[in-house]
């Protein structure tokens, strides 16, 4: 692995892999139906779940096909998605170097992933592993900022990202200008929403954001605090309390060009 992962990524990530797979939301049900009609993915499809993290999407893929491979560069991460699912083969390997056999895979599918290798290398190695008309598919939950709670919690943490990498800046689409690999096919969103205790899926969801995340623990605990008393403020909810956080899903499909 030579590929230099992004400092959040690799020490906000490494430390919360545990709080990652515990508190990130799940993706909408409507996604698989996406993949089978829109990528024609079936049970004989060969797919790769780049960056797959703790492995959130397998269930998605497992409802289609059984033939997945999961790579993803970060150790801890990796454990995660080990534990959590011992049936799937695993590679611990960079986007820009896939040890996998050229045009054999009928599709790549990066969750909450592709922006942090949003890079012509990448793309080149994508490109190079997938079948004739292959596809790539790129897939975000992004928080419903038009929920007024939602957009204060953004607009508390938009300074502390930095030059992190994140989907909402949308200089991952920069790679996709100057190139002749993939041709964008499709673009589609679905709505949906993670409930649980406002401690969990708000503000623990928060603090496994990359760059939260590597921050020290006062800060992280103290940030924490605020999120609750934002959520407080606005819906009259206690950590402890029931709530419905929104989400909108993104999904975008790319067709390898031969």
């Amino acid at each position: 692995m030579t590929q230099s992962l992004h400092p959040a990524a690799q020490k906000g990530f490494s430390s919360a892999a545990e709080l990652y797979q515990q508190v990130r939301p799940d993706y909408p049900q409507d996604i698989v139906n996406w993949l089978q009609d829109q990528l024609q993915l079936g049970e004989k499809s060969h797919v790769i779940d780049l960056g797959s993290g703790t492995g959130k999407f397998l269930p998605y893929l497992q409802q289609i096909t059984s033939h997945i491979t999961a790579i993803e560069p970060i150790q801890e991460m990796l454990a995660q998605l080990q534990h959590a699912y011992p049936e799937i083969q695993t590679l611990q390997a960079s986007s820009e170097h896939l040890p996998v056999t050229a045009n054999s895979m009928d599709a790549v599918i990066c969750a909450q992933s592709f922006h942090w290798f949003a890079n012509l290398e990448t793309l080149q190695q994508i490109h190079q592993v997938l079948k004739p008309s292959g596809h790539l598919a790129l897939i975000w939950n992004q928080r419903d900022i038009q929920v007024d709670w939602v957009k204060a919690l953004a607009d508390l943490i938009e300074p502390l990202e930095g030059n992190t990498p994140r989907y909402h800046s949308e200089k991952w689409k920069d790679v996709f200008e100057q190139q002749s690999l993939f041709q964008l096919e499709n673009v589609q969103t679905f709505q949906q929403q993670h409930v649980g205790t406002v401690e969990n899926v708000v503000s623990k969801r928060l603090l496994s954001t990359s760059f939260i995340a590597a921050l020290p623990e006062q800060e992280q605990q103290q940030l924490k605090a605020l999120f609750e008393q934002i959520v407080f403020s606005y819906t009259g909810k206690y950590p402890q309390d029931e709530i419905a956080f929104p989400y909108i899903t993104h999904a975008y499909d790319f067709i390898k060009i031969d």
